[in-house]
């Protein structure tokens, strides 16, 4: 697929083998620059492992994953994972304040961005609420200045107030020009945040 019809993602004939058999099969699909994509289905239809297969953090077994155009494999995996942030449904926070997770010069900016304070900079990064240690991960990838972020459940273990603030924040990236991608189980998630959403069927 040439990346000027406004592919930013293509899965061509992908499968993925588990230990009891397959875990995708013949999947396609393509997945629009900018914008949310949601990836929704039952759980064990593979959603998590498309995801992972966007940045390398898995590879298929069979079939191709493009990136604008080229095998995710072309890419030097490193600059692919800059590139292509991954943040899981569980928040992972390193030893050291916010500001060192964080890791970048404009720290305070980014914590503002994901509707933190600044005032956190200096906090232990592990007394963290749960919303705030997301919201961190999500400044954290954000830092790095990704052209998409791929997104595994980011609400499956916050509170209803938590929850409601990440997805206005991550809608919001979506506006600004982000690829956005989601794994949801909650259907209702997927038709008020995301632009388009692919339903992923278990192999039969």
């Amino acid at each position: 697929m040439d990346p000027a019809d406004g592919a930013r993602f293509e899965y061509r004939d992908v499968g993925v083998d588990g230990d009891d058999g397959p875990i995708v099969e013949g999947f396609r699909a393509s997945i629009p620059r900018g914008g949310m994509t949601a990836l929704v289905g039952p759980s064990g239809a593979g959603k998590t492992t498309l995801l992972r297969l966007l940045n390398r953090l898995d590879d298929p077994d069979r079939g191709r994953v493009l990136l604008d155009g080229r095998d995710v494999h072309d890419y030097d995996v490193l600059d692919l994972r800059r590139r292509v942030q991954y943040v899981g449904q569980v928040p992972v926070t390193f030893a050291g304040s916010v500001a060192e997770n964080v890791g970048a010069a404009q720290a305070a900016a980014l914590l503002e961005r994901v509707g933190l304070s600044a005032g956190l900079l200096a906090r232990p990064a592990d007394v963290l609420s749960v919303g705030e240690a997301q919201r961190m991960t999500l400044a954290r990838a954000l830092a790095l200045g990704p052209d998409c972020l791929l997104l595994d459940e980011p609400t499956s273990a916050l509170d209803a107030h938590s929850r409601d603030g990440v997805e206005r924040l991550v809608r919001s990236l979506a506006d600004d020009g982000l690829t956005v991608v989601l794994v949801t189980h909650d259907a209702r998630q997927a038709s008020d945040l995301a632009d388009r959403v692919i339903e992923v069927a278990p192999c039969r």
